[in-house]
């Protein structure tokens, strides 16, 4: 039996360009009390889009990232933008890092990342029937657009470059609704 703890108290700490960090009072309904910290972005949150070039193949991007200090293998993301749904922003995402608009876009899941202390919701859409189409993006510099094949996942998930959970999750998910869509 869960009863939701009572939330008071929410008051911002820090604020970043990415991330508003507040603290905020809980009651949990045992009577104990905690202050909690949590990273809450700023925004409508974000989309990790698994764009299939076919029913085997899925565009994968390299980009740096500055959490690692390195290049990593993910799946194109990005915000949502002010106005945009998570279709519209997969799309425009889509054509702005990889060269590709899709004309089937799939909802497949929102995810969190560690929501014991951060508040993000990341929208996970299968993108297929990929066209060509480019647009200026907010990249410092052109990312790098690699194929992959579903079927060599099992050992693609082991790729040193790929460590996000979310485009590996992702990526299992997109293997099953692509094998089990009619032909």
């Amino acid at each position: 039996m869960r009863n939701k703890p009572t939330v008071s108290n929410i008051k911002t700490i820090a604020t970043t360009r990415f991330f508003n960090i507040e603290a905020m009072d809980i009651e949990f309904s045992n009577g104990e009390q905690r202050t909690y910290e949590r990273l809450k972005p700023p925004g409508n949150g974000a989309v990790l889009v698994i764009p299939m070039l076919d029913d085997e193949t899925v565009l994968m991007i390299y980009e740096y990232s500055g959490g690692t200090d390195r290049y990593e293998l993910a799946l194109t993301k990005g915000k949502i933008d002010e106005g945009e749904n998570p279709l519209e922003a997969a799309n425009r995402e889509l054509i702005e890092e990889i060269g590709y608009g899709a004309n089937k876009l799939t909802f497949i899941k929102e995810m969190t990342i560690a929501p014991g202390y951060q508040s993000s919701i990341t929208y996970i859409v299968l993108a297929q029937d990929l066209y060509k189409a480019s647009a200026q993006g907010d990249e410092p510099e052109p990312l790098e657009v690699v194929e992959h094949k579903l079927a060599d996942l099992d050992n693609l998930v082991y790729n040193e470059d790929l460590t996000e959970a979310r485009s590996i999750a992702a990526l299992y998910m997109a293997r099953e609704i692509v094998k089990n869509q009619p032909s």
